[in-house]
């Protein structure tokens, strides 16, 4: 994804509102924060204008942006653990299977742009056969595959 995603500000939003009780102010500048958030997680514009007409659709909204931002981390990051793993023991196979699994339920678009750009370096990686003598998969692999997770 050539933009940066920053989530801090709804995860502050999140935080203050899901765990520590405050309400949901529908403020001009929050409205804006949670139609960003929602056009990057994958939520349509239409369900974000119906749900920012009330406090308590405000509130669903935040909760789903937090929700897929939350599962969409863990499941990445889990599924990248484990592909680095297969890699390590030259299953390749294994390894990719990792990612289209992330891609067969992943509705973030950022979350499916690692996963796909994982895919296609390994496709990369075993077509120029770049692994040197004696260098581990993950060091060839982390030399050309630079994660840009911000806001994770």
């Amino acid at each position: 994804m050539s933009k940066t995603i920053d989530w801090g500000p709804i995860r502050t939003l999140a935080r203050r509102v899901l765990t520590e009780g405050e309400r949901v102010a529908l403020t001009r500048k929050e409205k804006a924060l949670l139609r960003r958030t929602a056009a990057e997680v994958d939520i349509s514009a239409s369900e974000v204008e119906s749900a920012l007409a009330t406090e308590e659709g405000a509130l669903g909204l935040l909760q789903e942006e937090s929700r897929r931002i939350s599962e969409g981390t863990r499941r990445l990051m889990d599924a990248l653990h484990r592909m680095y793993e297969h890699k390590d023991k030259g299953d390749l196979d294994s390894a990719r299977q990792e990612m289209r699994n992330v891609l067969a339920v992943e509705v973030v678009p950022h979350y499916r742009a690692i996963a796909q750009g994982q895919l296609e370096a390994m496709a990369d990686e075993h077509q120029q056969g770049e692994r040197a003598p004696g260098a581990s998969t993950r060091a060839v692999f982390a030399r050309r595959t630079p994660l840009r997770l911000r806001g994770r």
